[in-house]
């Protein structure tokens, strides 16, 4: 929530109400028309500030509502009811249309929201026009009943404070909504919709929720705006004036308790001071705007608040007299039973009769190459895919194919591999809008009692946290952003907590912490199933290991076992028996290097993932990086083309420097990237796709070089005319290949060709891969199938943990026990 201190911001909605009011007593004439119109910008404003400042949705349709809301007054009281009848029916009516409107428009976000509010608006309009015996067509409704109260009747100024006090009605229970658990469950969706799922909201009742309350402001509004004009035709409510409420909001800043009022009385006083400039008004009006959005982006009030903003200082927090395990549920445990769970995408199976059991108690960790289908698993569990086949089981509760946030109500909790954090939320609003697993209870009631608040010290305690309560989330480091997530999950109680790669990014020390952490948490009795590439943590602190291969079950057992297991080894190593075509005769070119990496450090959050790296590649030869997923082999990759920054050492191509320039700069000086995943362009064309990679050169003769790629890669001449995202993944894959080739490149750099590729396609592109090997082009290779990779390789490095543990000549590596190790993790690790 932005807001100041309750007590503070209700204090402050007083002394403007009384300030505005005491405007419209001593003034007369047209300055209470103004006053109004302003005051009922501010209620709109309010509405869209639930919309926008909370929720994150964009409507420009809101002069529907608001048109609804006079319209509704307007009819009722011509037929002789009382306005004070009309008002809040005015409001109730625009609520529900409201609320049926979101279910649809709701399911799409952006500027595809925004146009479906925008045909909102243009329905209305044009249903006031048509419907003439009920609005009065074009020539609306005329001689309003303005509203009476003790046989006074009002007038202007009676209307304008009228207006005023509904502002400040709206103001108060702004503050009051964005302070509750509704207000916080509304941020949470807006920072992160997946993370929402997981701590029990339901992203489409919120959202629902707050589209209702936006209209109903809306409508409210209007039906003051109806007699205040004693007139009502559609011509009263165009479309500019959507635009104008949404500048409102965004000009005195969105989320803040007090940006639709400054916003309204910018938008609507400022033409009228700039009235004396005729037909040039509304253009000064319009660059005077753009430079308040350009100077303020965060609006007025967001401006200012930067400079007022107080975060506490870190300090340690005393949590011993915390129970934990009576926090999580004591003693009542349920062990999860996943039962041959399988699912397809488009035909390809991700996994495919996965069975296990986590018990209570007990960390089970889901290991298995890239692609294997581990997250793919894990989201089945947690509800983000809806499995094909199979049950999920906790307890008597089936859980297969229900929603997210039903899951995560019945104690099923997860992490991220990146982390999901609510950013624009504190550090204790994360814990404390996870603590009420989807119950909100009252809109208007602060969110967090003082026992909850403690509970959720107590749980950032207990994960390591150190750091301030009240910083903004987005802003806190790595380390901190996995334990804030961990005890957010652990505030939902949850039986079951799911780690995707909790240790992904973390420094050694700060994986012991983890380890123990995740350890303590299964002595309290949590089932855990952790997904992780870090193998000494993954052996060092499981029960039971279970390993995917190509989404199937391979092994499973205790650490010790799966260590030593044949087809785990051949899982991560490739099978020793699929081997591709060696060079001839061993490689004997020139020894200046082409490539050159001198201790290169680089990552992407507070640890690096890459320490102190160096390798070279020389001309002609082809190199293979190696080591287990996480060890940072891509990172190495995207590091040397420019497309991770900053790093520190040196890489040179060339002779030249090339670890300050741009990954385009790069390019064009002769790296080309095959990138993990293909990364095709798929509404282009095969051919198209092909062309792109010869633009970075002045010298290409397309023709020819095209007909030399379809001669080397047979398969893609058929299909030169189709899109590429209609070709299969082996055929992508050489379609990437052929695109980098285009480019004639110093050296081409291939990161993990084979994955996701079936066995027959792995032998056909690697024979590619030895085809241009034998041909002279320069190659340095990241590929999970290491056995395969050091056939067709010279030379090879093994990364471990970010660093360099081994380098030999292929031949070499592929009997060191140290690819082993360096893939499952050590011996010691295990004990």
């Amino acid at each position: 929530m932005r807001s100041f201190a309750p007590s503070l911001t209700t204090v402050a909605i007083a002394l403007l109400t009384v300030a505005a009011l005491a405007l419209v007593l001593w003034t007369e004439g047209y300055i209470h028309f103004i006053i109004a119109l302003v005051a009922l910008t501010t209620v709109v404003g309010v509405g869209l500030n639930v919309l926008l400042g909370l929720t994150g949705q964009v409507s420009l349709g809101h002069v529907g509502f608001y048109a609804i809301g006079a319209y509704t007054a307007a009819i009722l009281t011509v037929k002789g009811a009382s306005f004070w009848l009309a008002f809040p029916l005015a409001g109730l009516m625009a609520g529900a249309i409201g609320a049926v409107l979101a279910l649809p428009a709701l399911r799409v976000t952006g500027p595809y929201l925004a146009m479906v509010t925008i045909a909102f608006a243009f329905i209305v309009h044009h249903t006031a026009v048509e419907w003439k015996d009920l609005t009065g067509g074009q020539n609306g409704l005329i001689g309003l009943v303005p509203p009476q109260f003790g046989g006074r009747v009002f007038a202007e100024r009676e209307l304008a404070m009228l207006a005023i006090l509904l502002a400040a009605g709206s103001l108060f229970l702004f503050a009051r909504l964005a302070a509750s658990a509704w207000g916080k469950a509304m941020v949470a969706v807006r920072d992160s919709e997946t993370a929402a799922r997981s701590i029990g909201l339901n992203p489409v009742t919120v959202k629902t929720a707050a589209f209702a309350v936006s209209a109903v402001f809306a409508g409210l509004a209007g039906a003051i705006f109806a007699p205040l004009m004693m007139f009502v035709a559609p011509d009263s409510f165009p479309f500019s004036q959507s635009i104008l409420f949404l500048l409102a909001v965004i000009v005195g800043g969105a989320g803040w308790v007090f940006g639709p009022a400054v916003g309204a009385a910018v938008t609507v006083m400022l033409p009228e001071l700039l009235s004396g400039m005729a037909e040039y008004r509304l253009l000064f009006v319009g660059a005077l705007l753009l430079l308040v959005l350009w100077l303020a982006p965060e609006g007025v009030i967001g401006t200012l608040a930067r400079y007022v903003r107080r975060t506490e200082p870190a300090g340690a927090r005393d949590d011993r007299d915390f129970d934990l395990a009576a926090f999580l549920g004591g003693t009542q445990r349920h062990r999860l039973e996943v039962a041959g769970i399988g699912i397809s995408f488009g035909g390809v199976k991700a996994a495919s009769g996965v069975s296990f059991i986590a018990e209570p108690g007990r960390v089970t960790s889901v290991i298995g190459p890239n692609g294997a289908g581990k997250t793919t698993v894990l989201n089945m569990i947690g509800g983000f895919y809806r499995p094909d086949s199979g049950r999920i089981v906790l307890g008597d509760a089936d859980l297969a194919g229900e929603p997210t946030w039903r899951i995560s109500r019945v104690g099923v909790a997860r992490t991220y591999q990146t982390t999901q954090l609510f950013g624009e939320m504190s550090v204790l609003d994360n814990i404390l809008v996870a603590m009420r697993r989807g119950n909100l209870g009252n809109p208007v009631i602060t969110a967090a009692a003082g026992e909850e608040h403690r509970a959720a010290e107590a749980l950032l305690s207990f994960v390591g946290y150190r750091g301030a309560l009240a910083a903004p989330a987005g802003g806190l480091p790595h380390v901190d952003r996995r334990l804030v997530e961990i005890a957010r999950a652990l505030a939902t109680r949850p039986q079951v907590l799911l780690l995707d790669e909790p240790a992904a990014g973390l420094m050694q020390a700060d994986k012991a912490a983890l380890g123990k952490l995740i350890r303590g948490l299964a002595d309290l009795g949590l089932a855990v199933i952790l997904v992780e590439h870090d193998m000494a943590l993954v052996m060092g602190i499981s029960d039971q290991v279970v390993v995917l291969d190509a989404g199937a079950v391979i092994a499973s057992g205790a650490p010790a076992e799966i260590r030593v297991n044949p087809r785990v080894m051949k899982a991560y190593l490739g099978d020793s028996g699929m081997r591709a075509r060696p060079r001839a005769t061993p490689w004997n070119g020139s020894q200046d290097a082409i490539l050159t990496c001198l201790k290169l450090t680089a990552g992407y959050g507070a640890a690096p993932v890459l320490d102190n790296v160096s390798f070279t590649v020389k001309p002609g030869e082809m190199v293979a990086l190696l080591g287990s997923n996480g060890a940072g082999k891509s990172t190495a990759m995207r590091a040397v083309t420019g497309l991770l920054r900053p790093v520190d050492g040196s890489i040179v191509l060339d002779d030249n420097r090339i670890d300050a320039l741009s990954a385009d700069r790069i390019a064009a000086s002769g790296l080309a990237l095959v990138p993990e995943g293909r990364q095709v362009f798929p509404e282009l064309t095969v051919r198209d796709n092909i062309l792109l990679g010869s633009y970075t050169r002045s010298d290409a003769d397309r023709d020819s070089e095209l007909e030399a790629m379809l001669k080397r890669f047979p398969r893609l001449r058929d299909r030169l005319t189709s899109r590429a995202g209609l070709l299969s993944g082996g055929e992508q894959q050489m379609l990437a290949i052929a695109r980098g080739l285009m480019a004639k490149p110093r050296i081409l750099l291939l990161d993990e060709p084979s994955l996701g590729l079936a066995p027959a396609m792995i032998n056909e592109l690697f024979d590619v891969l030895a085809e241009l090997r034998d041909d002279g082009v320069t190659i340095l290779l990241v590929d999970q199938m290491a056995a395969l990779a050091l056939s067709v390789a010279d030379r090879g490095y093994v990364l471990e943990s970010g660093r360099i543990v081994r380098d030999d000549t292929a031949a070499a590596l592929a009997q060191d026990p140290a690819l082993e190790a360096a893939y499952l993790g050590r011996a010691e690790a295990a004990q």
